[in-house]
């Protein structure tokens, strides 16, 4: 959720106070706009405008940058804000192709590290790591470390970590879930059982924290304590207002911040604890990484309802069918007819898929979805936002544009 607290700058950000209407921060030729007033002008997010001419590069804001000529460079598209056709969103190919050579010396410590004379660890382990993934997170701790001008090898390692506990949560969420179907294949617990997916999952846990102390940095071990802590605790509130009606926003909200965005919180966080930047710059990436992995998590939620199976990678309808109280269905309780709060009310207590298509329609005529996307583009621009004071660099600029990936993907 966007925060009424500014936005920290790192060092050597200066505002402008030359702009036309008010207070802008720049990054890489971008103005950013920083009062709530301006947020509440352009949809209630904090937008980017794009400099054009020789002062777009130069650190300088200048009356000639059109504050409405709004870029649609990282923009997604929203109700609000559409965004044209011609140009083509960041994809996991273009990230391949900008950290392609770093994630491929992740996936070798990855897998190195899954090293077990226990025959079954390496199978179940090998299988769940092959079977792909965004590989978001560690990508994320990559560029931070990289704009922070960090240049050892511990940026290999703790990517790998934070890739391990995302796939022990993922293990242990599909045994709680009884998933059957990740990253377009059998889950590891319908392939080798609940037992063997629990335990697994546990292993890949303390070998993350192997790995961490061998970075032998009291800091490091403190995030990700912290994150693992975090992360247990909205595992354990999701399953507790599973089926709830009475679930708000509130409440979901602060699920998927632990659950879901506390990672990528720590991730980003990690990379500028490696750079040995200062307070205010890891602060305000670690909030570049809380607002990413919120506006992840809403389009995971909307995608759920909306996007095509062999697309997300899993069966649609799989939140409705856990009772899972996601924003859509939150939004749709809280503005639907009596009738279509009945029809919900019924849906999430029963947990089958038979109400699945009269839900899509309430959904449809609630507008829940679209509000859904709506939350998860203001989340990007906020973590968008966060990076303002980023020296200017290739790893900032494709941070920036994984705030837009991020609320505006299909899959």
């Amino acid at each position: 959720m966007l925060s009424d607290r500014p936005v920290r700058r790192f060092p050597g950000a200066t505002p402008n106070q030359g702009h036309p209407r008010g207070k802008v921060f720049h990054y890489n030729g971008f103005a950013l706009p920083m009062s709530k007033s301006d947020m509440q002008r352009h949809g209630g997010a904090r937008t980017l405008h794009r400099c054009a001419g020789p002062e777009a590069n130069s650190g300088k804001i200048s009356r000639s940058c059109a504050f409405d000529d709004v870029s649609t460079a990282f923009f997604p598209a929203s109700r609000n804000h559409p965004r044209p056709k011609a140009r083509p969103p960041l994809t996991v190919e273009f990230l391949q192709s900008a950290i392609g050579a770093e994630m491929s010396e992740v996936d070798r410590v990855l897998r190195a590290s899954l090293a077990s004379d226990v025959v079954l660890i390496r199978r179940v382990a090998e299988y769940i790591i092959g079977a792909g993934g965004k590989r978001l997170r560690p990508a994320l701790l990559l560029l931070a470390a990289r704009a922070c001008g960090y240049h050892g090898r511990d940026h290999y390692t703790l990517a790998a970590v934070i890739e391990m506990i995302h796939t022990a949560t993922l293990l242990h969420d599909d045994v709680v879930d009884e998933s059957s179907l990740r990253r377009g294949h059998a889950t590891a617990n319908a392939e080798f059982g609940n037992a063997a997916s629990v335990l697994v999952g546990d292993f890949l846990y303390s070998r993350a924290f192997q790995m961490m102390v061998g970075v032998n940095r009291m800091r490091v071990l403190s995030i990700l304590a912290d994150a693992t802590n975090v992360i247990a605790e909205g595992e354990v509130l999701q399953l507790l207002y599973a089926g709830d009606a009475q679930t708000d926003e509130a409440r979901y909200f602060d699920v998927i911040h632990r659950k879901t965005a506390k990672l990528f919180e720590a991730a980003a966080r990690l990379g500028s604890v490696l750079g040995d930047a200062d307070a205010d710059c890891e602060d305000a990436l670690a909030q570049f990484g809380m607002h990413l992995g919120t506006a992840f998590q809403l389009m995971d939620d909307v995608l759920d309802y909306s996007g095509a199976s062999a697309d997300i990678g899993k069966n649609l309808g799989d939140d409705l069918a856990e009772g899972k109280m996601t924003l859509p269905l939150i939004r749709a309780l809280a503005t639907g007819t009596s009738d279509d709060v009945a029809l919900l009310r019924h849906a999430i207590g029963d947990g089958g898929l038979e109400d699945f298509a009269p839900v899509l329609e309430v959904l449809a005529r609630t507008g829940a979805l679209g509000y859904a996307r709506d939350r998860a583009v203001a989340e990007g621009r906020a973590a968008a936002a966060c990076l303002s004071g980023l020296p200017p660099s290739e790893a900032g600029r494709t941070l920036l544009q994984l705030s837009t990936f991020a609320a505006d993907r299909t899959y």
